[in-house]
C-alpha cells in the first residue's frame, strides 16, 4: 500500500474538519442558544460567542412560577410521555420481535420468505398516506389522545425493524450449538431461552436502543394522533413554543437540548454494543 504523501495528508485532515465543524456547528448554537436570552438571539450580525450565558431557560422550562407559559408548564409531563411510551415500545417490540425473529431464522414453513418481505415492505409504506385511516379507526374506539395509543402504533415500524436485525443476528449464531441443547433434552423454548438468548446479549441490546430512540424521536404520529399536554411528548410540546404572533426561540433550543440529552447518553454509553450487535448478524458462521 503506497503512503500517502503530506499534500494528501493535509487536504484529508482539512475534509476531516469541515466535515465536523459542518456537524457540531448546529448542536454548538443549538446549546449556545438554550444559555441565551430571546433578545439578543435577534441580534444582528449573530453572535457566535456570547458573553451573558444564563441558565434561566432551563429553569423556566420546568418551573410553574414567574409567569411561565402553558407550554412550559407541561413540559415535564411530556417528558414524561416520551420516556412512558419509548420504554413500552422498546418492551413490546422485544417481547413479540424476538420469538418471530427467531422463527423465520430457525423454522422452516410455508410463506416464511414471501412473510418477511411483506414485513420489510411496510417499512416503505409512506406516513402521509396511512395516517387518515388510523386516525379515523382510532377515533373510532375511542382511543385518540392516549399514551397506549402512541405505544401501538409505533410498534408499526419498530417491530419490523427488530425482527429484521434480529432474523440476521440468529442466522449468524451456529445451528450445532442449538442442536446440541436438543439432543441433552431442552425443547426449542429451552434451547432459546438457555442458549441463543445469551448469544445474543449485543444484538438484544442494539435493537432495543434503537427501537427507544425511534420512539422517542417520533414526530408526526403523536403530532396527529393527540390533542392534550396529557399525552403529547417531547417533539410535539417542542413545537408548543410556536405561537401565532411570536416564537420563543430559547424555550424551542432549550427543550432540543433536553430532548437530545437522552439519546446522546445512551450512544455514548452503548456506543460499543450497538456496533457490535448490528455487525455480529452480517455474517453467517
Amino acid at each position: 500500500m503506497k503512503k500517502m504523501t503530506p499534500t494528501k495528508k493535509l487536504i484529508g485532515y482539512i475534509l476531516m474538519i469541515i466535515v465536523a465543524i459542518w456537524i457540531l456547528a448546529p448542536i454548538y448554537w443549538l446549546v449556545i442558544s438554550s444559555l441565551s436570552t430571546q433578545a439578543s438571539l435577534l441580534i444582528k450580525p449573530i453572535d457566535w460567542f456570547p458573553d451573558n450565558l444564563t441558565f434561566k431557560n432551563y429553569t423556566n422550562i420546568f418551573s410553574t412560577q414567574n409567569g411561565s407559559s402553558k407550554s412550559a408548564e407541561m413540559f415535564t409531563t411530556a417528558l414524561y410521555n416520551s420516556v412512558y411510551v419509548s420504554f413500552f415500545v422498546t418492551l413490546v417490540s422485544l417481547i413479540l420481535g424476538i420469538p418471530a425473529a427467531y422463527s423465520f431464522s430457525r423454522l422452516d414453513f410455508k410463506g416464511r420468505r414471501i412473510g418477511m418481505l411483506t414485513m420489510i415492505a411496510t417499512r416503505m409504506i409512506p406516513v402521509v398516506s396511512l395516517i387518515i385511516p388510523i386516525y379515523i379507526l382510532i377515533n373510532n374506539i375511542g382511543l385518540l389522545d392516549k399514551k397506549i395509543t402512541l405505544v401501538f402504533v409505533y410498534l408499526s415500524f419498530t417491530l419490523p425493524f427488530v425482527i429484521y436485525i434480529m432474523t440476521g443476528f440468529f442466522k449468524s449464531i451456529p445451528m450445532e450449538l442449538e442442536d446440541s441443547a436438543r439432543i441433552d433434552g431442552c425443547s426449542r423454548i429451552g434451547a432459546l431461552i438457555r442458549v441463543i438468548l445469551p448469544l445474543s446479549g449485543p444484538g438484544i441490546a442494539s435493537v432495543a436502543i434503537f427501537s427507544f430512540l425511534l420512539a422517542w424521536d417520533q414526530f408526526f404520529y403523536a403530532l396527529i394522533l393527540t390533542n392534550s399536554y396529557a399525552s403529547k411528548t417531547v417533539p410535539v410540546a417542542i413545537t408548543e413554543f410556536t405561537g401565532r404572533h411570536a416564537v420563543n426561540y430559547t424555550a424551542m433550543t432549550t427543550g432540543g437540548v433536553l430532548a437530545a440529552i437522552p439519546p446522546m447518553i445512551i450512544v455514548i454509553i452503548f456506543q460499543r454494543l450497538i456496533i457490535k450487535g448490528l455487525t455480529a448478524g452480517s455474517v453467517k458462521g
